[in-house]
């Protein structure tokens, strides 16, 4: 609770003043002892314990009828925002959530959760009587003076956007903002507490937590979580874009909110050059993964388009954008000695049949020489690479190359990137190393866009090489052992397989196992060059370089502002931006986490998990006081009425003769 005028809150002393009267009253009278009234006192002295209740009674009331007064005079404001505390505030620090998942409506569909926490934070600014207002965005991130709270919902930096919210970031402008501001000051923090955006394990959070600590006026913290229930929803994502000899091979995914319930069929409309066709697509659970082939008939050609689902609960995430250019040949180099194993990597790399595949096989002597920029993957089965070598493929990694390291005969020293092999290793006699346990739904080895499973469990081997490193483990062998590992470097990955395709060491060149993963890792490579085609929102890709200008180009919307997805032209680019894929993540930071992230900062969290539909976020109290002063005036009142006499029977009289 806080008062909007405090001050007035000294009136609170006049409660004293029907206890002083009463004391003053009990001075004024004398008491003079009578034989006569000593036989009514006696007869009174049992009523009289009743009667000093009342009398206290009716002295409480009038004391509390007047602190009712004084407390409805100062104006007393509830409000989870605000918390408990007298005093008026100066400054006002809104940090807004302006993600792509804050525009999720609530349970009742009427409104998105954006649009919900500015009314309440307009209404709860007019019940502090309009402090000094500063808004920093998630978007821009960039704080601004708001010359009024009623304007909030109507300026451009708090519309919808496609974007992220990078919450240790806008924490740390607050901070630079409350250093310059005197008084009293409130940081509010309107959010859906989404785990992306907030990031808890980030190590910025103890230089916010210090930055805090460090100001003169240390500032109140308020949460203001949007974490109710939300009506259903189905978001659309682009995982990635492949241009082929003949279109472009999009993959998909449709992710369902936990509020949906059975199979769900939805027609899905893609666009390209203006023209526009619509399938149904099922989808039977939570999620699907689909891959969308759109014919192009001109290799040559470049082009932009657009795919959406009808509108839902968050009409940010129903469409995704792509663009294409020219269809270019995937290459794949294979350093290692020539030999059975190279032979069967080619194949793998190159199948008969896939004209726009090419696989080259140099020596490790030659590779430092060799140009990679046109390289999608790079197959090592050699040793580990150092010097010169190691120097040419940090590069190609971080520029998103897909490098497959696998074994050899002669030990491996050293590491790579923190990755190495341990001794080349044996089976027993006349038993094998046998694939146990492989990731179904990640990885090389998933299952089918169909459902239909790599049969890994053929693979049988009696030489291998564990991977060892700071790396995901995708497959093991029955013994627990890792098979295939991965390492994300930068925009490309390191992966490690524990065999290889020669029969002194193992089946896998029979291509159950190696053909569908190597050309899983090859599309991920081709993904680098169809990748200048695309970018996230906010992101540096998303951003024109000097001498460009920033153009829509696609049919799908007007909007053209920096937070917004779409298909745009920077000079002679073409970029699709689409949302960020962890926009779609819907984990929510818990207490704890929001209890490290703040530590020290004695933060409140007003979870409004069902309270969406109430606009406000305080309430004026000042009338419910008011309805006090009334109700102890009233019972006063009751209390000083004189009791109800009755009337008592005559008593009869009685004849006292004299003695005779």
């Amino acid at each position: 609770m806080t008062f909007l005028t405090p001050f007035l809150l000294w009136f609170l002393a006049a409660t004293s003043v029907p206890v002083i009267i009463h004391l003053l009253n009990k001075r004024r009278h004398k008491t003079v002892q009578w034989a006569a009234m000593q036989f009514l006192l006696k007869a009174t002295r049992e009523s009289r314990g009743k009667k000093k209740l009342k009398h206290i009674l009716i002295l409480t009331c009038r004391a509390l009828g007047i602190a009712a007064l004084a407390f409805a005079a100062a104006r007393p404001v509830v409000s989870g925002l605000l918390g408990w505390g007298a005093g008026t505030i100066d400054t006002v620090v809104l940090v807004l959530d302006r993600s792509a998942s804050m525009e999720l409506r609530s349970g009742d569909g009427q409104a998105a959760k954006r649009e919900i926490v500015l009314q309440k934070v307009r209404d709860a600014m007019a019940d502090l009587g309009n402090p000094r207002l500063v808004l920093i965005d998630s978007a821009s991130g960039k704080p601004q003076e708001i010359p009024s709270p009623d304007v909030l919902a109507e300026i451009s930096a708090t519309a919808a956007t496609d974007s992220i919210a990078d919450f240790p970031t806008l924490m740390t402008t607050a901070t630079e903002v409350l250093s310059g501001s005197t008084g009293r000051s409130e940081v509010w923090l309107a959010s859906d507490l989404q785990t992306s955006n907030w990031q808890p394990s980030d190590q910025r959070w103890a230089a916010v937590q210090a930055s805090l600590a460090s100001l003169q006026e240390k500032p109140a913290v308020r949460v203001l979580s949007l974490t109710g229930s939300n009506a259903p929803n189905t978001s659309l994502r682009l995982l990635g874009t492949r241009r082929t000899a003949d279109g472009l091979l999009l993959d998909l995914e449709l992710l369902r909110s936990e509020e949906s319930r059975g199979s769900l069929s939805l027609p899905v409309t893609t666009s390209l050059g203006g023209a526009r066709s619509t399938d149904s697509v099922t989808v039977p659970g939570q999620s699907l993964a689909l891959q969308k082939r759109i014919k192009i008939s001109d290799e040559s050609s470049s082009g932009h388009g657009w795919i959406s689902i009808p509108a839902d609960g968050n009409p940010r995430d129903n469409s995704v954008f792509f663009a294409y250019g020219p269809a270019r040949p995937v290459r794949t180099l294979i350093v290692a000695p020539a030999g059975e194993a190279a032979k069967y990597l080619a194949l793998a790399a190159a199948p008969p049949g896939f004209e726009k595949q090419s696989a080259e096989r140099i020596d490790p002597a030659v590779f430092a020489t060799t140009p990679t920029s046109d390289v999608a993957m790079i197959l090592w089965a050699a040793p580990l690479p150092t010097g010169e070598n190691a120097n040419v493929l940090s590069p190609f990694l971080r520029s998103g190359g897909q490098l497959v390291l696998l074994p050899t005969p002669a030990e491996s020293t050293g590491d790579f990137l923190g990755m190495k092999w341990t001794p080349v290793t044996l089976a027993e006699t006349g038993k094998f190393f046998i694939l146990q346990e492989w990731n179904k739904s990640d990885g090389p080895l998933r299952d089918g866009i169909d459902g239909a499973p790599i049969p890994a469990e053929r693979l049988r081997a009696i030489k291998r090489a564990i991977p060892e490193g700071d790396a995901a483990v995708l497959a093991r062998w029955e013994d627990g052992e890792a098979f295939i590992t991965r390492k994300i470097v930068d925009r490309g990955t390191l992966w490690l397989l524990g065999s290889i395709p020669d029969y002194t060491w193992s089946n896998l060149g029979d291509a159950d196992v190696l053909l569908p993963a190597i050309q899983r890792i090859l599309a991920l490579g081709a993904e680098r060059f169809d990748s200048s085609y695309l970018a996230e929102v906010a992101s540096d890709g998303s951003n024109p370089i000097a001498g460009e200008t920033r153009t829509r180009i696609d049919d799908f919307s007007t909007d053209s502002s920096e937070g917004d997805a779409g298909v745009f032209r920077f000079g002679d680019r073409t970029i699709a931006i689409n949302r960020p894929l962890r926009e779609d993540d819907l984990l929510v930071a818990g207490k704890e986490e929001l209890d490290t992230m703040l530590e020290g900062t004695n933060y409140r969290l007003l979870d409004q998990a069902g309270q969406a539909s109430d606009p406000s976020l305080s309430t004026d109290m000042w009338r419910a006081f008011l309805i006090a002063v009334l109700f102890f005036l009233v019972s006063e009142a009751l209390l000083c009425l004189p009791k109800k006499s009755k009337d008592e029977p005559a008593i009869p009289a009685r004849n006292f003769g004299t003695a005779g």
